[in-house]
This record gives structure tokens, C-alpha cells and sequence, in this order.
């Protein structure tokens, strides 16, 4: 696979969770850190997403904010 994309990081799925008309996807990218998707359901069953199988997080965003105390 090719893709642009430079945020993408590989993990592990943990957790499926469908709505109504969308799902939330959690992989764990290292241990104790998790990332969560919203995708729509069909999303899930296209690629066939269930928990424990790998699966790479791709992050897309035009801003980045960042804040410190």
C-alpha cells in the first residue's frame, strides 16, 4: 500500500464499537496508549475490522494546537 500520509502509525485493534450509523475503532499504537477512530459502519465491514487484528492509524489534520499549564 502507498499513501501520502506521513502521520501513520501501526497497532493493534482493541475494541469495535458500532452505532447507528457510525463506529468507534480504539488501536493500540504502544502500551497503555490507544487511538481512537470514528468511521462510518460500512468503513468497519469493507475492511473487516475486528478486535485483535493489526491495523495502522492514519492521522490527518490541517491544524495542530498545542497548549502548556
Amino acid at each position: 500500500m502507498k499513501i501520502s500520509g506521513r502521520n501513520f502509525i501501526a497497532g493493534k485493534i482493541v475494541d469495535v464499537h458500532k452505532g447507528a450509523t457510525t463506529a468507534h475503532v480504539s488501536i493500540e499504537v504502544a502500551p497503555g496508549i490507544t487511538i481512537l477512530a470514528s468511521i462510518t459502519n460500512e468503513s468497519v465491514d469493507e475492511l473487516k475490522l475486528e478486535k485483535g487484528k493489526p491495523a495502522h492509524a492514519l492521522i490527518k489534520s490541517s491544524d495542530v494546537m498545542i497548549a502548556i499549564d
